[in-house]
């Protein structure tokens, strides 16, 4: 729901990560997330053909595993907000939303440290190397997109951006008064960019370390790999913790408000969306005789 979550995600999870914490879910885009699983793994530590070949098997059965044994209680988690957002929204609402996003990602997270260790306890000194250099690319795009060596002003307005781009893909399109409420109202959020790039840079030198003790014993190093993937507010300072909540509640009250804005046509077509994913998890479920066989 709101775009931090996106952090969860980790590589070998990433395009079903991916798809389910992004507001432009469809179900073609899921019926192609080993393709983009395949892509997106090559992106960051450019695989040799055998590693391949391995992601590729691995990642099918963690595929099949995820669309018919995850993805019925995704769709009943889609018909539970339907009716919680009914009459309205409340911060209580969108705390449980949020919440319940990140237990999801942290089961497929715990679903899939195996296979994801296997992979990793091959990648190479050089695949490090290809995957930090990503990693610089990556943050300097987040730097610029999120005006880091800006003013406030221009903090704030990049903020308010990405809010309004998360309002209209998970509600309804705004209109131009409704964006401009959001954007004052965006301007007393507190201003956590800066803290949220230590954290990103954290987590990086993190996996590095994880990433040194491939070579010991595979069942340590799959605790390793299970702990940084599934418990990634593991290592935040306490007062970063602190402050990172105090913006969770802040943003709840946020979309709360900009719920409020909406009208009547606004809400049957964010509602109309909830239902929408709700359709699509349950029409990916379904089993055929195949697939009840390869799930086994």
């Amino acid at each position: 729901m709101l775009a931090a979550l996106r952090a969860a995600r980790f590589i070998a999870i990433a395009a079903i990560a991916a798809l389910l914490v992004s507001c432009t879910f469809t179900r073609f885009a899921y019926n192609q997330a080993d393709t983009l699983a395949a892509w997106t793994v090559d992106e960051y530590f450019n695989l040799e053909g055998p590693q391949k070949d391995e992601f590729n098997k691995r990642f099918e059965r963690l595929y099949t595993w995820h669309r018919y044994e995850q993805l019925p209680d995704y769709a009943q988690f889609m018909r539970t907000a339907h009716t919680r957002m009914q009459d309205g929204l409340s911060r209580e609402d969108v705390l449980w939303f949020s919440d319940g996003i990140r237990s999801r990602v942290r089961v497929l997270a715990r679903k899939a440290a195996p296979d994801a260790a296997a992979l990793l306890a091959t990648v190479t000194p050089a695949q490090i190397e290809h995957l930090q250099k990503k990693w610089e690319k990556e943050n300097r795009k987040y730097v610029r997109e999120r005006k880091l060596n800006g003013t406030l002003e221009e903090r704030q307005e990049a903020e308010a951006k990405r809010i309004i781009k998360n309002i209209e893909e998970w509600l309804a399109p705004l209109n131009g008064e409704q964006e401009q409420r959001i954007i004052g109202l965006a301007r007393d959020l507190p201003q956590l960019e800066r803290e949220r790039y230590v954290e990103r840079i954290r987590r990086q030198k993190e996996l590095l370390e994880v990433l040194s003790h491939r070579q010991e014993d595979r069942e340590r190093f799959t605790a390793r790999v299970a702990e940084y993937m599934a418990n990634w507010e593991r290592g935040r300072s306490p007062e970063y913790q602190k402050q990172l909540d105090a913006s969770w509640q802040k943003r709840a009250e946020l979309f709360v408000a900009a719920d409020r804005m909406l009208t009547t046509d606004q809400r049957r077509v964010a509602l109309r969306r909830i239902e929408t994913y709700a359709d699509d998890f349950t029409q990916l479920a379904r089993r055929s005789d195949s697939s009840r066989t390869a799930a086994r």
